[in-house]
């Protein structure tokens, strides 16, 4: 049983032959009518994934504390463009707000710019973030010039990614193309050498490998505003410190995994992110960037001081309420759990002093 998409796919293989993973994974989640992200719901309890902005309001509080320090680090400029990548349902910068309304001048400083294509979501971040009047986008290039605070947390990870093998001629890319019975999607391999090969790693016959050239693409288009203009980007996924061999594509669909080709538009598809290919591109393309970490989201967290903020909420809450914020807490920064899965990447300018989350103090 497929989708009216996956049919939609099938057809455009028969046509032109077989497509590649990221222009499959492209069409699954993005298209116009039928993509995934251009559904809803798709998050929490009645979705396919829950988002750590949902799972405890410490994350967004922490995050909106690390973006006022950024500001103030940059020098308290006016017109600050934040921006968020998939606000899902506003939670996070709602959080972050709340949180930095103490900071002088911040809230005055900014213009809410959010990056999403999901109306349904859009509406719901309106609610969300109504006091802050955002603007909203299909793409970070549409957003003005000006210094720039960005956040993308789980964005990075749905960015189409295109899949290798190794073959004992050489790397060759995983294709989707049409089972004998001319209707079933299937992977097959391309039969010669693909040209991305000079990008990969060195692997044995067998091996696999990821390359995301939407991640990349955009993290060079941030790490070039940012030098141009000046500003911070942070950002939190899943994924691994350095490049390297493996393959990482999943999906899910109510909240377990299904095949990766199975029914395309009803489907979570995600891979890992490569944060050490997000930072060299983000690097090479502006002349006055840094980018630091990555580092696990347990460490970012608890060096920015979420204990101590989970231990001034439990202050003044119920037993069962104690409970909830251990359980959210162990939850974001445990190994084993969101703590050491998730990773964080900073990117910023190289007029202001370090950020924070990323070393131990001194």
């Amino acid at each position: 049983m497929t989708t009216e998409l996956g049919r939609r796919i099938a057809r455009r293989i028969a046509l032109g032959g077989p497509i590649s993973v990221a222009e499959f994974m492209a069409e699954a989640l993005g298209h116009p009518t039928l993509g995934y992200y251009r559904r809803a719901p798709i998050l929490g309890a009645a979705g396919d994934f829950v988002t750590a902005p949902e799972i405890s309001q410490m994350f967004g509080e922490i995050l909106g504390a690390w973006l006022a320090d950024r500001w103030q680090a940059m020098g308290r400029p006016g017109g600050v463009r934040l921006v968020e990548l998939g606000p899902g349902r506003g939670t996070l910068l709602a959080d972050a707000l709340r949180a930095t309304r103490g900071v002088a001048g911040f809230h005055a400083a900014l213009e809410l710019h959010l990056v999403e294509i999901n109306q349904t979501l859009r509406d719901r971040q309106a609610a969300s973030l109504a006091p802050y009047r955002p603007s909203w986008h299909e793409r970070f290039d549409e957003i003005p010039a000006g210094p720039l605070l960005l956040v993308a947390n789980e964005f990075f990870d749905a960015l189409p990614v295109r899949q290798f093998h190794r073959a004992p001629h050489g790397w060759v890319e995983r294709m989707v193309g049409l089972a004998s019975d001319g209707e079933t999607l299937s992977f097959a391999l391309a039969p010669g050498i693909t040209p991305f090969a000079r990008l990969l790693p060195e692997a044995s016959e067998g091996a696999n490998a990821e390359l995301c050239e939407a991640a990349c693409g955009l993290a060079a288009a941030i790490g070039e505003r940012v030098g141009a203009d000046g500003g911070w980007a942070l950002i939190v996924d899943y994924g691994r410190a350095a490049s390297g061999p493996g393959a990482s594509l999943q999906a899910v669909r109510d909240h377990r995994g299904v095949g990766f080709l199975e029914r395309p538009g009803e489907t979570d598809l995600s891979a890992d992110v490569d944060f050490g290919a997000l930072a060299k591109a983000a690097c090479s393309a502006g002349h006055r960037v840094r980018a630091f970490g990555p580092v696990t989201q347990g460490d970012f967290l608890a060096r920015l001081g979420i204990r101590q903020r989970a231990d001034a909420l439990k202050a003044r809450a119920s037993e069962q309420q104690r409970h909830a914020i251990d359980a959210a807490l162990e939850r974001l920064i445990a190994p084993g759990q969101m703590g050491t899965v998730f990773r964080v990447l900073a990117v910023g300018d190289d007029r202001s002093a370090a950020p924070a989350g990323f070393s131990d103090p001194t």
